[in-house]
């Protein structure tokens, strides 16, 4: 198996409660939202895709490449899903540090309810853990443990460990349908930088010194057969040209500002939306509607909702705030039978994704931040900080052509 790699520099510090219940409010209504369209398969899968991952927290308005995007989006997901559990068919057990322990515990409860095998997932669990934090000797020592299970008995595991001497984080994805052996290569990804010399036992090529340690469990190992592609992301802190697929943004752009490529039916079905809410739902379709080639620029999803630090551009609470509505509303008018509000947000991603085979981006990026920065008092722009101040520029300077 093929592992990818990305820069996860360690961040400390608190999300604000106005952005963590924002969080709550849009990653809830993202799952069920996935849950309606393409079953809770869709929500491990998707899960265990560290690119997607990425790209959900920055459009959750993280920041958009720091380790703080794995705890603070497995937090606010258990916190909104665990309420709708029995509706929802998902659960999440664990979290960071004392909670991480609660995991086995978390698991017998719901297999009293479900009638699944405890015991089988309690096991599950910990051979997870053990694999990164002991057969997997990078330097990392696992900190967050994650487990996210549906009712029909499939999971997904996200947890990630920390290295203090580096200052970075490896976060570590599982999914147990591409499970065949606990010991032999069983992650979907490793995500993280390469740390020098670093003894991995699951390798394949370790199999003799497997048996002779009678490692975890005496299962003969098979060679999982998947490629996946490798992702890496920069260590600086603001988001860079270079950072973004540019055709892509370009198209998102268009769709909000210039209504391209969008039907009729779904131009009035979103009436009333103003082209930087729809900037953000464009976004938030590709999370929910994208394939996993979508994703190999997390940082792009970033322009959904900015970030808590202020990169690209403060968090417009407004903005963010509508786009949840929005998407919640199309989310319980589909479970009522009525989906067309629901196929309208979808459409927004298949009419950007038109749009970019023939698009040629302008040369614009730093002006689309310059923009979003001077507009952000308008939209109830919010970072750690502090509110964002209406800033003194002359109206010209906000006129630009951002596609």
């Amino acid at each position: 198996m093929a592992h990818s790699y990305a820069d996860l520099p360690l961040h400390y510090g608190k999300v604000p409660p106005w952005l963590y219940e924002r969080m709550g409010l849009l990653g809830g209504a993202i799952v069920e939202a996935i849950i309606i369209e393409y079953g809770r398969a869709a929500v491990l899968q998707k899960l265990s895709d560290p690119a997607w991952f990425q790209s959900l927290g920055c459009v959750l308005g993280m920041d958009w490449h720091s380790s703080g995007i794995t705890t603070s989006v497995m937090g606010a997901l258990k916190g909104a899903i665990n309420k709708r559990s029995a509706e929802l068919g998902i659960y999440i057990c664990g979290g960071k540090g004392k909670h991480s322990k609660e995991t086995p515990n978390e698991l017998m409860r719901i297999a009293e309810r479900t009638g699944l095998d405890g015991n089988l997932l309690v096991r599950n669990s910990k051979l997870t853990a053990k694999v990164d934090n002991n057969a997997i000797q990078d330097g990392f020592q696992i900190y967050l443990h994650s487990f996210i299970l549906s009712k029909e008995g499939d999971w997904a595991v996200v947890q990630q460990g920390m290295n203090d001497a580096s200052g970075y984080a490896r976060r570590y994805h599982w999914h147990s349908p591409s499970i065949t052996s606990f010991v032999e290569e069983p992650h979907s990804f490793i995500y993280g930088p390469n740390q020098g010399q670093i003894m991995n036992i699951t390798h394949k090529e370790a199999a003799d010194t497997r048996d002779t340690m009678l490692l975890l469990t005496k299962e003969k190992p098979q060679e999982l057969i998947e490629q996946v592609k490798s992702i890496i992301l920069p260590g600086h802190h603001d988001v860079k040209e270079k950072d973004v697929d540019l055709k892509r943004l370009g198209s998102v752009l268009a769709v909000a500002y210039e209504k391209e490529g969008l039907d009729i039916e779904s131009l009035l079905l979103l009436e009333g939306l103003g082209p930087r809410t729809l900037q953000s739902l464009v976004l938030v379709s590709e999370v929910i509607h994208g394939t996993a080639s979508r994703f190999e620029d997390p940082a792009r999803f970033s322009f959904a909702h900015g970030g808590k630090d202020g990169h690209p551009f403060p968090v417009p609470t407004m903005v963010y705030d509508e786009t949840i509505q929005t998407l919640k509303h199309a989310v319980e008018k589909a479970k009522l039978g009525n989906s067309d509000k629901n196929e309208a947000i979808k459409n927004l991603s298949k009419a950007a994704r038109k749009l970019e085979e023939n698009f040629q981006p302008n040369n614009n990026f730093n002006q689309l931040i310059e923009r979003e920065r001077n507009d952000s008092w308008k939209y109830g722009g919010k970072t750690v900080f502090g509110d964002a101040k209406q800033l003194k520029v002359k109206p010209h300077e906000t006129q630009i052509k951002l596609f």
